[in-house]
């Protein structure tokens, strides 16, 4: 047994409302730049419909993650090493901007500027890379509120073994949302396609990264990546990612993501694993048995033994403790109501997913029986309007047990819980029915309900003792060209966190004192401000101040 530590987040798909908010705080904190218009490391898709970039689920084009050979080993799907040394100057499986979309803003200075005249004066689309006009077509989420759509629903990549199952018909029309980042798998298949080695995973806390002095732009990362979350900036010719927001979680800050999340529905933790049994877990024959297995490689921090190995592995003690409170183990391991997304790629993602159940309640509340009865929600879970087939095909490959056990799990929590608030006895045969007790129950439904801010983000921060390592880490690892974060300026968290300096543990910290404390000096970074005093500046000044 190898002991390694990972972060990792868990998403509750029932309380996302598809602001968009994590996804334009994120742009704003990483992507707002030149040469990465059309990136967004964080986006949030209407399901069905065709994902970001279009259709990115069809590996069968895009020969994404992993396949096994016919001796049962892993191999990339995209092809080994001799294979891309042979086609290292021309890469055909890319998604085509077309695929992602071309960025555009709009001619505002032409209704600024534009005389008096009869008309109301237009302003055109124009392209972000030509910066000629265009017509709009496409954008990072254009099936945006028509998931279910005759038009848009029936390109979904999913639906193409269950078409007979969905019916794109009004009554039946169903939609969730699914918001997405880098998975920052256990066994990363743009690392591994990587020829120049540019992307690597941290030792420390499996965060992967791109190190943008390495990178040569050969864009095979972008191939091998399954989710196609590895992003190419046609300026500076280096690929990108989503960074876990390692400067924020080394200080045991969330990620801008979370941070900013409307609906509170995220979940971010320490998992300890297996190092040594990744691989067979990413080798099971049967696509089946992959979310199993996985489950399998995570170990209980809680076990005397397993702790006393991680010690031994050099994790310290309080990244230990904050492991055994992880509400990603919890939600993961301990209530099992979390899902792998796409575990058939064979990359053993660590951003996993609880399935929605929101819609069987407004089904059954409709048909004018009592919503949370758990008889009539039990049943309804058979005839749910989201169908369970379409979900096992986003987190179990297809198998709908999984699925429909969580599914019933939700259900219990919301009939024992009711009973509960309406001040009756509880029913100790509701959390039996899904092999529960009551107060794992409870428990379950105050971490998914009633959490606080810090029991949703666990996050323990790193230690002086590793700052110099993770100096060199984060320096190889900044974006550093002319305008980008690490060259001068300001960056996306605070006043001086683009300075040129070395990024090391006591910068960490002072980030920080500065994002914590009640009083902040010099221009306010609205993205930074936790809600606490009255920055000068942000307010109308007091009239005893006066």
């Amino acid at each position: 047994m190898r002991v390694m530590a990972q972060m990792a987040m868990v998403m509750n798909l029932d309380k996302c409302i598809g602001c968009h908010t994590c996804s334009v705080t994120c742009k704003q904190a990483w992507t707002n730049r030149s040469g990465v218009e059309y990136v967004w490391f964080n986006n949030v898709e209407t399901r069905p419909g065709q994902g970001y970039p279009r259709r990115y689920e069809d590996q069968e084009t895009w020969r994404g993650g992993w396949e096994l050979n016919r001796r049962g080993k892993l191999k990339l799907k995209g092809g080994g090493r001799f294979k891309k040394l042979l086609t290292i100057f021309a890469n055909p499986k890319l998604p085509a901007i077309q695929d992602y979309y071309e960025p555009w803003t709009y001619d505002y200075e032409t209704l600024t500027n534009a005389p008096l005249q009869e008309h109301t004066p237009v302003a055109r689309p124009k392209s972000l890379l030509t910066g000629k006009d265009m017509k709009v077509q496409w954008s990072a989420n254009w099936d945006d509120d028509l998931g279910g759509s005759i038009d848009h629903g029936d390109k979904d990549v999913l639906l193409k073994g269950i078409a007979d199952k969905v019916k794109f018909e009004f009554e039946q029309t169903f939609m969730f949302y699914l918001p997405r980042i880098c998975e920052h798998c256990l066994n990363p298949s743009c690392a591994a396609s990587c020829p120049s080695g540019a992307i690597y995973k941290r030792a420390e806390d499996g965060i992967v990264l791109v190190d943008q002095d390495r990178c040569r732009g050969w864009r095979m990362c972008v191939s091998g990546c399954p989710y196609k979350k590895v992003y190419f900036n046609h300026r500076t010719g280096k690929a990108e990612k989503c960074t876990f927001c390692f400067p924020r979680i080394e200080v045991g800050i969330p990620t801008v993501c979370s941070e900013t999340c409307v609906g509170r529905l995220r979940y971010i933790g320490l998992m300890l694993y297996d190092a040594d049994a990744v691989l067979a877990a990413a080798s099971v024959t049967g696509d089946h048995d992959l979310y199993e297995a996985q489950r399998k490689v995570f170990l209980d921090p809680a076990d005397p033994a397993v702790a006393a190995e991680a010690e031994r592995a050099g994790i310290p003690r309080d990244w230990i403790e904050a492991a055994q409170r992880s509400p990603v183990y919890a939600l993961i391991n301990k209530y099992k109501v979390a899902l792998p997304l796409h575990p058939e790629y064979r990359t053993m993602p660590m951003v996993w997913y609880i399935p929605p159940l929101s819609p069987v309640v407004d089904v059954v509340r409709d048909t004018g029986y009592d919503a949370e009865d758990r008889g009539n929600l039990f049943a309804a879970i058979e005839a749910l309007r989201i169908p369970v087939d379409y979900l096992a095909q986003l987190f179990t490959a297809g198998d709908p047990a999984p699925v429909d056990a969580v599914l019933r799990k939700l259900a219990a929590m919301r009939s024992y819980m009711r009973d509960l608030n309406m001040g009756r006895d509880a029913d100790d045969s509701i959390p039996a029915a899904v092999g529960m007790t009551g107060e794992q129950i409870y428990d379950m439904y105050r971490l998914l309900a009633l959490a606080k801010y810090d029991e949703r983000y666990v996050i323990p921060p790193a230690h002086a003792e590793q700052a110099h390592s993770l100096e060199e880490l984060a320096t190889s690892c900044s974006l550093d060209y002319e305008g980008g974060p690490g060259m001068g300026g300001s960056g996306p968290f605070g006043e001086s966190s683009g300075g040129p300096q070395p990024i090391a543990v006591e910068n960490f910290q002072m980030l920080k004192d500065r994002q914590t404390s009640d009083s902040l000096s010099g221009r306010v970074n609205l993205l930074n401000w936790d809600g606490r005093g009255r920055p000068d500046g942000l307010f109308p000044p007091r009239r005893e101040d006066q």
